[in-house]
């Protein structure tokens, strides 16, 4: 193999791929990336077994072949390089040679054959396609990533849940606490529903805000067979969709909540900082007790002592304490970054709350269910 590429094209591409690959596999070849030199140009390809993803770039290629080398040590190198075009060359594919093009900086990385890469699942050709903006695709996951589960012996709750009909997108997720779900008008000439893990939302996270700032503007949606496909900016992520029963969510929301209270969002925010500070470590539990035009908060530990402090709210209803988990709270306010109020409803002591964004929110639907705690 003998190319040239430029830096910022196989800096972007190695970067997704590092990215995926596996670095604690038992099979070492999954902690590489593939170098693929083919016509035109050069393809880097990476996969764990469950998420896969692959790119091109123009390349000038002199001689063709493939390699597999190590993802982060390639990744890191290739930062360090000047600016420019960079020289790929492989004699015996299985030690990789790189070079600044007109400079005197280079590396030298071990690899093994590209023959010995696992080859990468494809979207099958009569795949239906869903074509989603960018900006929408980053909205929802920030909205909702943070209620996912990070416990991955429970499949279902260690994934997001994406669904649509033919008018309406949406996306889900609980950790059993907690639940997000947000959705937003969009047509489609298709329905269906997706269970993506945990690792691939954070990916996804990353390649729509990615394509955000490329100006590509739209991520295409390929559900096909146990998979699902994102195209890209010129890429093509995979993932293993997950096989469980997500949560019956509709029964978890509340259908209407008795009490509603408008409260600014980073005054509470600051708050539930500053009482979590005197809440117990074991259960970071705090007091939220309504009143006409007030919110106050306390918390206590045995260890350390207590805290009080309070927040004005647009609220008239009847008195109200209830207890719940301050990271929880913080979480939700946290996804609802830039949004100036919230609203909060709640019923009794015992019921969940159900947080909103106050006003209008570029269209989207967006409400977040908190479990409530004795205390």
């Amino acid at each position: 193999m003998d190319l040239t590429v430029a830096k910022k094209d196989l800096l972007r591409l190695v970067g997704r791929a590092q990215a995926v690959a596996d670095k604690k596999s038992t099979m070492p070849v999954l902690s590489n990336v593939l170098l693929d030199a083919r016509g035109p140009v050069l393809s880097v390809r990476a996969t764990d077994l469950y998420l896969s993803v692959s790119g091109e770039a123009p390349a000038e290629i002199k001689r063709s072949g493939a390699i597999a080398v190590p993802a982060r040590d390639l990744h890191e190198r290739i930062k360090h390089l000047v600016e420019g075009p960079v020289r790929l060359f492989s004699e015996n594919a299985t030690q990789l040679e790189i070079r600044s093009q007109g400079a005197a900086r280079q590396y030298r990385l071990h690899g093994v054959p590209g023959s010995e890469f696992p080859t990468l699942p494809q979207p099958d050709a009569d795949a239906p396609r869903l074509v989603l903006p960018a900006t929408m695709l980053s909205t929802f996951i920030t909205r909702t990533q943070f209620s996912i589960s990070p416990d991955d012996t429970r499949p279902n709750l260690n994934s997001a849940l994406l669904e649509w009909t033919t008018s309406r997108l949406r996306m889900v997720t609980t950790d059993g606490h907690r639940l997000s779900k947000i959705e937003a008008p969009h047509e489609s000439a298709t329905q269906a529903s997706l269970l993506v893990p945990l690792k691939a939302v954070l990916e996804l996270r990353r390649l729509a805000d990615e394509a955000k700032g490329d100006g590509a503007g739209t991520i295409t949606l390929i559900p096909s067979g146990s998979s699902a496909f994102f195209e890209v900016a010129g890429g093509l992520f995979g993932v293993k969709l997950i096989d469980a029963q997500f949560p019956a969510y509709d029964k978890v929301i509340p259908a209407a909540s008795a009490r509603t209270a408008r409260i600014p969002r980073a005054a509470f925010a600051d708050a539930l900082k500053a009482m979590n500070l005197a809440a117990s470590d074991r259960t970071g539990g705090i007091k939220l007790a309504l009143t006409a035009g007030t919110l106050r908060l306390t918390s206590e530990s045995p260890e350390s002592g207590d805290g009080m402090d309070e927040v004005p709210i647009d609220y008239a209803g009847a008195d109200l304490t209830i207890g719940f988990n301050a990271k929880y709270f913080l979480d939700v306010l946290a996804a609802l970054d830039g949004v100036d109020e919230i609203t909060l409803g709640l019923s009794g002591e015992l019921d969940p709350a159900v947080v909103r964004p106050a006003g209008d929110d570029d269209g989207r639907d967006y409400l977040a269910v908190v479990m409530p705690m004795r205390i």
